[in-house]
């Protein structure tokens, strides 16, 4: 009995130590990181043209397509946290195919003007299609925004890799040249943009990006004001042809002084020679720092939605656009119309006709060497 009395004094005890006992909650289940997603959305020339989604953990968004390596898309929150598109581009893949103004588009072999379409090197002068007038503008009549560009998902850097073999002879530029561009999200709410092209024979090589931003949403209105600011001293002037002088003028006492931010509409319809020029700003800035490190060198605010982008970049140069030739033509997403300065673009870049003009940074790749730059849209509200 005595035993039987203490073992149920034991089993007693047990029982109350474990029900006593506190159960640990399992660790949390680790966040899935963001991935591309890929759909198809049509095709050019019997070759399929894809659609990548690339979003942050904060909500970002950007589309981009191999069609061009245009960026189709970029939904980003303001203040509010409502989100908007805030680049302009077609609802469709059969927009791109029409006329336009390069909305979204990677832009090669060379980006921006070269002056009556030809230049030489190493003694050779070579001819290139001339598209802009007398000039050459942004890779000729077909080019780098109008290839299919080879795809490839990125998934653990949340990015896109692009490819394109540009053969020698291409728009008349020498040299087969293989170009990479990636585009990456970053948790940060940053759209970024690495370039790197290699070429088998002396070439010129100049890459950008021509998306159209309107903070306040892609449509609607205008960007007068936007205020911006531009981490530049000087910038280049241009002839009646938007080919630079040469020259690097002093932005201080004249309508292109950024250096603090102001209202883009508010010296834009100065009497000014440079102005009337590119009917608005069209201009190219010589940015401060060092060119080939990745710095602040721009940054726009909008004041009714809050949004603000800031753009780095390893590049010497920054093209300021203000959409001073969009009219009305081109029928947007969702049907809005895209008039006079609906957008602005900060297209980074070594120099317009820089291989006509000896004291630009030269924008020659040898064969066997590599060239490579960055530039980053980076997204946020206040």
């Amino acid at each position: 009995m005595r035993r039987s009395a203490c073992a149920c004094a034991l089993i007693l005890v047990f029982l109350t130590s474990c029900s006593n006992t506190t159960t640990e909650a399992p660790p949390p289940a680790k966040a899935q990181p963001l991935r591309p997603m890929k759909q198809a959305f049509g095709s050019v020339d019997g070759k399929p043209v894809d659609l990548y989604t690339l979003t942050s953990a904060k909500g970002m968004e950007a589309r981009i397509m191999t069609y061009g390596g245009i960026v189709v898309s970029l939904k980003t929150p303001d203040r509010t946290g409502t989100m908007a598109d805030v680049a302009l581009g077609f609802d469709s893949l059969d927009g791109y195919l029409t006329t336009h103004p390069y909305f979204g588009a990677l832009i090669g072999r060379y980006g921006n003007r070269i002056a009556k379409g030809r230049f030489k090197l190493n003694g050779t002068e070579y001819k290139l299609a001339t598209n802009n007038g007398p000039n050459a503008l942004h890779g000729g009549r077909k080019g780098f925004d109008k290839a299919v560009w080879t795809g490839r998902a990125l998934p653990e850097a949340n990015g896109l890799e692009l490819t394109y073999i540009s053969r020698d002879g291409e728009e008349g530029y020498p040299g087969t040249l293989t170009t990479t561009v990636t585009y990456t999200v970053t948790g940060e709410d940053e759209l970024r943009i690495d370039y790197a092209a290699t070429t088998d024979k002396d070439t010129v090589v100049n890459l950008t990006n021509h998306t159209y931003f309107n903070l306040k949403g892609q449509g609607e209105g205008d960007i007068l004001a936007h205020q911006l600011a531009i981490d530049a001293d000087r910038f280049t002037p241009v002839d009646s042809g938007l080919i630079p002088t040469g020259k690097r003028q002093a932005v201080e006492g004249t309508p292109f002084d950024f250096r603090k931010p102001v209202a883009i509409g508010a010296r834009i319809g100065e009497s000014d020679a440079q102005l009337k020029a590119g009917k608005g700003y069209d201009h190219n800035y010589v940015l401060n720092g060092a060119a080939g490190t990745l710095r602040k060198v721009a940054e726009v605010y909008e004041p009714s939605t809050g949004r603000v982008m800031e753009v780095s970049t390893t590049e010497p140069g920054v093209q300021f656009y203000t959409g001073n030739f969009l009219d009305g033509s081109n029928k947007g997403k969702g049907g809005k119309v895209y008039g006079q300065r609906a957008a602005l673009c900060l297209e980074t870049q070594h120099f317009p006709d820089s291989p006509n003009k000896p004291d630009f940074p030269s924008t020659m790749l040898k064969a066997g060497e590599r060239m490579q730059s960055t530039t980053a849209y980076r997204f946020s509200a206040r």
